[in-house]
């Protein structure tokens, strides 16, 4: 079992900036796929983005975040980051944090279903 647990999410002005937390617990963290998706209201999950910490640390991110969110990953702290900077309205939304096991091939990391363990949620609000 992995636990997860997010913080960080909060109330902000359009073009600010946040920074999620989710640390890990339960299993060894180096080993998971760490994402972020999100969800707002009447739409379904969707993927954020994704970190690992074999095969160089790559990272992932949605088109609609890409320049704007930088996922990181301290793998001593069992700590997985979101820093989103130059936050919109559409931004808004409850942001969950997720893992999943290393043996996720790459393309997979994208959705939803590839992850077991999931948190349970911190609200980002972007006001106009």
């Amino acid at each position: 079992q992995v636990q997860l647990v997010e913080s960080g999410g909060g109330l902000v002005q359009a073009g600010g900036s946040l920074r999620l937390s989710c640390a890990a617990s339960g299993r060894t963290f180096s080993n998971y796929a760490m994402g972020w998706f999100r969800q707002a209201p009447g739409k379904e999950r969707e993927f954020v983005a994704a970190a690992i910490s074999w095969s160089g640390g790559n990272t992932y991110y949605a088109d609609s975040v890409k320049g704007r969110f930088t996922i990181s990953r301290d793998n001593a702290k069992n700590t997985v980051y979101l820093q989103m900077n130059s936050l919109k309205p559409e931004d808004t939304a409850v942001y969950y944090c997720a893992a999943a096991f290393r043996t996720t091939i790459t393309p997979m990391l994208y959705r939803a279903g590839s992850y077991g363990y999931w948190g349970q949620g911190t609200q980002v609000t972007v006001s106009s």
